[in-house]
């Protein structure tokens, strides 16, 4: 069953408490232990993560080590196993990239999930599992996982990409606007089914994010060579194009010192661009003039780019909701269209 980031979240948030494993699969890149990693934190649990395809068999069971007189072995935990044995407070247990695996790892998980023992050894109750892989079509290595292990997940759900939890996230993160609107303006470049066996990187939320860490250090000149090998020569060739676009944009300064004059782009890629700028560069002190600008945009046609402009500066400051523009705002259609949308 596909979903998207929103909605595993909100699994997650369910499924850690009850103690219910999630496996979660989807193409490279798509943000899976990052919103495992989130959802941890959201439940106050901490989180131990492994990586099975760099494992051995013991490392699931514990390395045995005879007796003094030699007459019996016990298998003593060691590294992550015995990380989760003696957690003192809840934990989250992840499990990453398990498709990979060899089927004789992945075998000496299957106790692990089920009984949540290992020999003698018993986990506490306050361990939960979730594990991620890639599918077979994603090039990743993935042989299969055994069915016995399979069925040891309450869930099993597939993550698909999705332009709105994307840049929620780079809007949270301060990622450049630029790079937020080309995005919104061309979602479709966000991630692509396109498998490659060549050495190249194609358009993924992960792919992306490297952009978006690239970009104030990249050398001038070098841009399109190092975008592109991120996401690939056409996303990155459509990304310098618009980022041309939005250099010669009105200023926001000149926005904000004059938004009941201010010109409103009618290019689309423009408007996009100077709504998610505008947004990022909305605070308390400033929203008054925001809220100006945003009417006008709405007057002229241009609701949603106006909604989108609020939802960005709301989501980014949430001080904004106690000024006045905002309020007042909350009466009208216009406010019932933000609120809807946040």
């Amino acid at each position: 069953m596909k979903i998207n980031p929103s909605q595993l979240r909100s699994l997650l948030a369910a499924y850690i408490p009850a103690r219910l494993p999630v496996l979660i699969t989807g193409a490279c890149g798509t943000g899976k232990s990052d919103i495992v990693e989130q959802a941890a934190k959201a439940a106050g649990h901490d989180l131990l993560i492994s990586h099975p395809v760099v494992e051995d068999p013991t490392d699931s069971k514990g390395l045995p080590f005879p007796n003094s007189d030699g007459s019996a072995a016990r298998f003593l935990p060691f590294g992550d196993l015995e990380q989760a044995l003696n957690a003192k407070c809840p934990l989250v247990w992840f499990i990453d990239d398990l498709g990979q695996a060899s089927p004789s790892v992945q075998a000496a998980k299957m106790q692990l999930l089920l009984a949540r023992k290992i020999g003698e050894h018993r986990l506490p109750e306050h361990v939960t599992f979730v594990a991620a892989t890639n599918r077979r079509i994603d090039n990743a290595g993935v042989s299969n996982i055994l069915d016995p292990l399979k069925s040891r997940f309450a869930t099993i759900v597939e993550l698909e990409p999705s332009i709105q939890a994307w840049t929620e996230w780079a809007v949270s993160n301060d990622v450049t606007p630029e790079l937020i609107a080309f995005l919104r303006f061309r979602p479709a470049l966000l991630s692509t089914d396109q498998k490659t066996k060549e050495l190249e990187n194609l358009p993924s939320p992960r792919g992306w994010g490297s952009v978006a860490r690239q970009l104030p250090v990249v050398p001038k000149g070098l841009e399109l060579e190092a975008i592109a090998g991120a996401v690939g020569e056409a996303a990155a060739a459509e990304f310098i194009a618009f980022r041309q676009i939005y250099q010669h944009l009105p200023s926001i300064d000149g926005i904000l010192t004059a938004p009941d004059v201010a010109p409103i782009p009618t290019n689309l890629s423009a408007l996009c661009a100077i709504s998610t700028a505008l947004g990022q560069a909305a605070h308390p002190n400033n929203f008054d003039r925001v809220m100006v600008y945003a009417h006008r945009m709405m007057a002229e046609g241009y609701g949603e780019y106006a909604v989108m402009l609020c939802s960005d500066a709301v989501r980014r400051n949430s001080e904004i909701c106690a000024t006045p523009a905002w309020i007042m705002a909350q009466g009208t259609e216009f406010g019932r269209l933000i609120m809807g949308n946040h």
